[in-house]
């Protein structure tokens, strides 16, 4: 099964995504968007680099080139060896950022998403819901690139999440991430155990 989980930064994606590639157990793998591979990881740092100012449309580029080595060498693998997978981040991340927020369109960033994924889609994707002012007040540590750009994009990008869940209600499941990491995880496995 391949899961995936979308949100604004600081909604707990990356506790949960651990979380529950451990409940999955160890046969479990878990990979992040942008990295999992040693060209991913770089294109990652490049990304998340506050000195760096990028185009949008060359940062749509850089995280589907990351997307594309990482599906092929990574993720399909896996899921053909019958693992799970779950990944913190994946294509509605880039229809949200790039496509609406950055203003690149969603139906272009969609069709560079199929390209880089060679179609490849999520069987689930858990969307942590959660208030952009309410994330913002989250502690993350450093905040990257992308997190220093402020409350507005945070905004454009969750409308679009709710968008997207909108569109693909068999497929996107919305969770409640303003509450404890604990009851968010009780949701998460839920949704799991419901489409196994």
């Amino acid at each position: 099964m391949f899961i995936t989980l979308e949100g604004i930064d600081r909604s707990g994606k990356t506790t949960q995504a651990r979380l529950l590639g451990e409940t999955l157990g160890p046969d479990a793998l878990l990979v992040r968007e942008p990295g999992g591979t040693d060209a991913g990881e770089r294109i990652r740092a490049l990304l998340a680099d506050p000195a760096l100012e990028l185009d949008p449309t060359a940062e749509l580029l850089l995280f589907a080139a990351a997307r594309a080595e990482l599906v092929r060498t990574v993720i399909r693998p896996a899921l053909e060896a019958g693992r799970d997978v779950v990944c913190d981040r994946f294509t509605d991340s880039t229809v949200a950022y790039q496509g609406a927020a950055r203003g690149l369109g969603v139906e272009r960033a969609r069709e560079v998403c199929r390209v880089a994924t060679d179609g490849l889609e999520p069987d689930l994707t858990l969307l942590l819901r959660i208030d952009p002012e309410r994330a913002a007040d989250r502690d993350g540590g450093s905040a990257d690139r992308i997190e220093r750009e402020g409350i507005e994009l945070q905004r454009a990008v969750m409308r679009a999440y709710d968008e997207i869940a909108e569109e693909h209600p068999a497929r996107v499941v919305v969770v409640d991430a303003e509450r404890d990491p604990d009851a968010v995880h009780g949701d998460v496995v839920a949704a799991v155990e419901e489409r196994r």
